[in-house]
Protein backbone atom coordinates (compact mmCIF):
# COMPACT_ATOMS: atom_id res chain seq x y z
CA UNK A 1 0.00 0.00 0.00
CA UNK A 2 2.84 2.32 0.91
CA UNK A 3 4.64 1.47 -2.34
CA UNK A 4 1.50 2.26 -4.34
CA UNK A 5 1.17 5.63 -2.59
CA UNK A 6 4.82 6.41 -3.36
CA UNK A 7 4.33 5.48 -7.03
CA UNK A 8 1.32 7.81 -7.25
CA UNK A 9 3.31 10.63 -5.64
CA UNK A 10 6.22 10.05 -8.00
CA UNK A 11 3.86 10.02 -10.99
CA UNK A 12 2.21 13.25 -9.86
CA UNK A 13 5.61 14.91 -9.43
CA UNK A 14 6.67 13.74 -12.88
CA UNK A 15 3.45 15.06 -14.44
CA UNK A 16 3.88 18.40 -12.67
CA UNK A 17 7.48 18.63 -13.88
CA UNK A 18 6.42 17.79 -17.45
CA UNK A 19 3.72 20.46 -17.24
CA UNK A 20 6.22 23.04 -15.96
CA UNK A 21 8.67 22.16 -18.74
CA UNK A 22 5.90 22.41 -21.33
CA UNK A 23 4.75 25.80 -20.03
CA UNK A 24 8.32 27.06 -19.90
CA UNK A 25 8.96 25.97 -23.48
CA UNK A 26 5.69 27.53 -24.60
CA UNK A 27 6.50 30.81 -22.88
CA UNK A 28 9.92 30.84 -24.52
CA UNK A 29 8.37 30.24 -27.95
CA UNK A 30 5.78 32.96 -27.37
CA UNK A 31 8.48 35.40 -26.25
CA UNK A 32 10.55 34.55 -29.33
CA UNK A 33 7.52 35.05 -31.60
CA UNK A 34 6.71 38.41 -29.97
CA UNK A 35 10.30 39.54 -30.46
CA UNK A 36 10.17 38.48 -34.10
CA UNK A 37 6.88 40.33 -34.63
CA UNK A 38 8.33 43.45 -32.99
CA UNK A 39 11.47 43.21 -35.13
CA UNK A 40 9.43 42.95 -38.36
CA UNK A 41 7.13 45.83 -37.33
CA UNK A 42 10.23 47.99 -36.80
CA UNK A 43 11.54 46.95 -40.24
CA UNK A 44 8.24 47.95 -41.85
CA UNK A 45 8.26 51.31 -40.06
CA UNK A 46 11.82 51.95 -41.18
CA UNK A 47 11.31 50.75 -44.74
CA UNK A 48 7.60 50.69 -45.69
CA UNK A 49 8.45 50.06 -49.36
CA UNK A 50 9.86 46.55 -48.74
CA UNK A 51 6.98 44.14 -49.48
CA UNK A 52 8.94 41.14 -48.17
CA UNK A 53 8.66 42.36 -44.57
CA UNK A 54 4.85 42.43 -44.82
CA UNK A 55 4.83 38.87 -46.15
CA UNK A 56 7.19 37.63 -43.43
CA UNK A 57 5.24 39.34 -40.65
CA UNK A 58 1.99 37.82 -41.92
CA UNK A 59 3.64 34.39 -41.93
CA UNK A 60 4.70 34.81 -38.29
CA UNK A 61 1.19 35.98 -37.35
CA UNK A 62 -0.31 32.90 -39.02
CA UNK A 63 2.05 30.64 -37.08
CA UNK A 64 0.71 32.32 -33.93
CA UNK A 65 -2.87 31.77 -35.18
CA UNK A 66 -3.48 35.54 -35.33
CA UNK A 67 -5.37 35.24 -38.59
CA UNK A 68 -7.31 38.49 -38.33
CA UNK A 69 -4.19 40.65 -38.01
CA UNK A 70 -2.43 38.69 -40.76
CA UNK A 71 -5.38 39.22 -43.11
CA UNK A 72 -5.55 42.94 -42.27
CA UNK A 73 -1.81 43.36 -42.83
CA UNK A 74 -1.79 41.63 -46.23
CA UNK A 75 -4.90 43.48 -47.42
CA UNK A 76 -3.13 46.73 -46.52
CA UNK A 77 0.03 45.56 -48.32
CA UNK A 78 -1.94 44.63 -51.45
CA UNK A 79 -3.30 48.18 -51.50
CA UNK A 80 0.17 49.67 -51.05
CA UNK A 81 1.81 47.51 -53.73
CA UNK A 82 -1.07 47.20 -56.22
CA UNK A 83 1.02 48.84 -58.98
CA UNK A 84 4.12 46.71 -58.28
CA UNK A 85 5.30 43.89 -60.59
CA UNK A 86 3.03 40.83 -60.81
CA UNK A 87 5.51 38.73 -58.83
CA UNK A 88 5.20 41.10 -55.84
CA UNK A 89 1.39 41.28 -55.95
CA UNK A 90 1.10 37.51 -56.32
CA UNK A 91 3.43 36.81 -53.39
CA UNK A 92 1.19 38.94 -51.17
CA UNK A 93 -1.89 37.17 -52.59
CA UNK A 94 -0.26 33.81 -51.92
CA UNK A 95 0.34 34.89 -48.33
CA UNK A 96 -3.31 35.94 -48.00
CA UNK A 97 -4.44 32.60 -49.42
CA UNK A 98 -2.34 30.85 -46.79
CA UNK A 99 -4.01 32.95 -44.08
CA UNK A 100 -7.45 31.77 -45.22
CA UNK A 101 -6.28 28.17 -45.58
CA UNK A 102 -4.82 28.16 -42.05
CA UNK A 103 -8.07 29.70 -40.74
CA UNK A 104 -10.00 26.89 -42.54
CA UNK A 105 -11.77 29.40 -44.78
CA UNK A 106 -11.16 27.19 -47.79
CA UNK A 107 -13.50 28.89 -50.29
CA UNK A 108 -11.76 32.22 -49.69
CA UNK A 109 -8.36 30.52 -50.02
CA UNK A 110 -9.40 28.92 -53.32
CA UNK A 111 -10.58 32.29 -54.68
CA UNK A 112 -7.16 33.80 -53.93
CA UNK A 113 -4.98 30.93 -55.18
CA UNK A 114 -6.91 30.74 -58.47
CA UNK A 115 -5.91 34.33 -59.26
CA UNK A 116 -2.16 33.88 -58.96
CA UNK A 117 -0.46 34.34 -62.33
CA UNK A 118 3.26 34.52 -61.53
CA UNK A 119 4.99 31.51 -63.08
CA UNK A 120 7.26 30.85 -60.10
CA UNK A 121 4.33 30.80 -57.66
CA UNK A 122 1.92 28.92 -59.94
CA UNK A 123 3.05 25.45 -58.83
CA UNK A 124 2.78 26.41 -55.15
CA UNK A 125 -0.68 27.82 -55.82
CA UNK A 126 -1.73 24.55 -57.50
CA UNK A 127 -0.52 22.64 -54.44
CA UNK A 128 -2.51 24.89 -52.11
CA UNK A 129 -5.59 24.59 -54.34
CA UNK A 130 -5.28 20.81 -54.18
CA UNK A 131 -4.92 20.91 -50.39
CA UNK A 132 -7.90 23.28 -50.06
CA UNK A 133 -10.14 21.02 -52.13
CA UNK A 134 -8.91 17.99 -50.18
CA UNK A 135 -9.85 19.76 -46.95
CA UNK A 136 -13.34 20.30 -48.43
CA UNK A 137 -13.56 16.60 -49.33
CA UNK A 138 -13.60 17.31 -53.07
CA UNK A 139 -10.99 14.79 -54.18
CA UNK A 140 -11.73 15.03 -57.90
CA UNK A 141 -10.98 18.76 -58.06
CA UNK A 142 -8.03 18.27 -55.69
CA UNK A 143 -6.67 15.64 -58.08
CA UNK A 144 -6.90 18.02 -61.05
CA UNK A 145 -4.80 20.67 -59.32
CA UNK A 146 -2.38 18.12 -57.85
CA UNK A 147 -1.74 16.78 -61.36
CA UNK A 148 -1.23 20.35 -62.62
CA UNK A 149 1.38 20.84 -59.88
CA UNK A 150 3.02 17.54 -60.77
CA UNK A 151 3.38 18.69 -64.37
CA UNK A 152 5.83 21.32 -63.07
CA UNK A 153 7.37 19.23 -60.26
CA UNK A 154 7.41 15.56 -61.26
CA UNK A 155 9.79 14.41 -58.52
CA UNK A 156 8.37 16.50 -55.67
CA UNK A 157 7.48 14.05 -52.85
CA UNK A 158 4.86 16.45 -51.43
CA UNK A 159 3.01 16.62 -54.75
CA UNK A 160 3.25 12.87 -55.40
CA UNK A 161 2.03 12.11 -51.85
CA UNK A 162 -0.95 14.39 -52.41
CA UNK A 163 -1.84 12.61 -55.66
CA UNK A 164 -1.50 9.26 -53.91
CA UNK A 165 -3.78 10.43 -51.10
CA UNK A 166 -6.45 11.57 -53.56
CA UNK A 167 -6.27 8.32 -55.52
CA UNK A 168 -6.54 6.38 -52.27
CA UNK A 169 -9.65 8.36 -51.28
CA UNK A 170 -11.15 7.70 -54.73
CA UNK A 171 -10.48 3.95 -54.39
CA UNK A 172 -7.84 3.80 -57.16
CA UNK A 173 -5.45 1.70 -55.06
CA UNK A 174 -3.04 0.51 -57.74
CA UNK A 175 -2.48 4.03 -59.08
CA UNK A 176 -2.13 5.36 -55.51
CA UNK A 177 0.58 2.76 -54.90
CA UNK A 178 2.53 3.98 -57.93
CA UNK A 179 2.65 7.53 -56.58
CA UNK A 180 3.53 6.39 -53.03
CA UNK A 181 6.39 4.40 -54.60
CA UNK A 182 7.65 7.64 -56.21
CA UNK A 183 7.53 9.34 -52.80
CA UNK A 184 9.41 6.49 -51.13
CA UNK A 185 12.01 6.44 -53.89
CA UNK A 186 12.80 10.08 -53.10
CA UNK A 187 12.15 9.89 -49.33
CA UNK A 188 12.33 6.28 -48.06
CA UNK A 189 11.96 7.45 -44.45
CA UNK A 190 8.63 9.20 -45.08
CA UNK A 191 6.41 7.71 -42.35
CA UNK A 192 2.99 8.73 -43.77
CA UNK A 193 3.89 7.52 -47.27
CA UNK A 194 5.03 4.16 -45.84
CA UNK A 195 1.78 3.81 -43.89
CA UNK A 196 -0.46 4.64 -46.85
CA UNK A 197 1.61 2.40 -49.15
CA UNK A 198 1.01 -0.34 -46.58
CA UNK A 199 -2.75 0.21 -46.90
CA UNK A 200 -2.47 -0.21 -50.68
CA UNK A 201 -0.48 -3.42 -50.17
CA UNK A 202 -3.07 -4.70 -47.68
CA UNK A 203 -5.94 -4.05 -50.12
CA UNK A 204 -4.03 -5.74 -52.95
CA UNK A 205 -3.17 -8.77 -50.83
CA UNK A 206 0.56 -7.99 -50.93
CA UNK A 207 3.09 -7.97 -48.11
CA UNK A 208 2.26 -4.88 -46.04
CA UNK A 209 3.98 -5.42 -42.69
CA UNK A 210 7.31 -3.87 -43.75
CA UNK A 211 5.55 -0.63 -44.72
CA UNK A 212 3.69 -0.41 -41.40
CA UNK A 213 6.84 -1.16 -39.40
CA UNK A 214 8.68 1.66 -41.18
CA UNK A 215 5.72 4.00 -40.67
CA UNK A 216 5.74 3.23 -36.95
CA UNK A 217 9.49 3.81 -36.80
CA UNK A 218 9.63 7.06 -38.79
CA UNK A 219 6.35 8.72 -37.76
CA UNK A 220 4.74 7.01 -34.72
CA UNK A 221 2.10 9.77 -34.37
CA UNK A 222 0.85 9.29 -37.94
CA UNK A 223 0.92 5.53 -37.42
CA UNK A 224 -1.26 5.80 -34.30
CA UNK A 225 -3.70 8.24 -35.93
CA UNK A 226 -3.98 5.91 -38.93
CA UNK A 227 -5.15 2.92 -36.91
CA UNK A 228 -8.83 3.85 -37.33
CA UNK A 229 -8.36 4.14 -41.10
CA UNK A 230 -6.65 0.76 -41.06
CA UNK A 231 -9.47 -0.86 -39.07
CA UNK A 232 -12.09 0.60 -41.44
CA UNK A 233 -10.28 -0.82 -44.47
CA UNK A 234 -9.86 -4.24 -42.82
CA UNK A 235 -13.62 -4.31 -42.09
CA UNK A 236 -14.34 -3.29 -45.69
CA UNK A 237 -12.13 -6.12 -47.00
CA UNK A 238 -13.78 -8.65 -44.67
CA UNK A 239 -17.28 -7.58 -45.80
CA UNK A 240 -16.25 -7.84 -49.46
CA UNK A 241 -14.79 -11.30 -48.86
CA UNK A 242 -17.96 -12.40 -47.07
CA UNK A 243 -20.10 -11.02 -49.91
CA UNK A 244 -17.97 -12.79 -52.54
CA UNK A 245 -18.25 -16.09 -50.65
CA UNK A 246 -22.04 -15.76 -50.44
CA UNK A 247 -22.26 -15.03 -54.18
CA UNK A 248 -20.12 -18.08 -54.93
CA UNK A 249 -22.35 -20.26 -52.74
CA UNK A 250 -25.43 -19.01 -54.60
Amino acid sequence: MENDSQKINDLQKKNQENQRNYMKKREQEEAKAKQLVHSLVVKIDQNPDDYQNYYELATVLVEGKDYEQAEELLMKALGLFEKSPQSVVDLLKYGLGNVYYAAEEYDKAIGIFQNIEDSELKTKAYIMLAQSYMAKGDNKRAMAFALSAQGEAKDDPTVNKMIGDNLLSLGSFNQAGEFYDLVLKASPEDGPANFDRGIVALVNGDNYQDYFEKAKQFDPDYYEKGQQKLQDIEKFLQLNKKSDNQNNDD
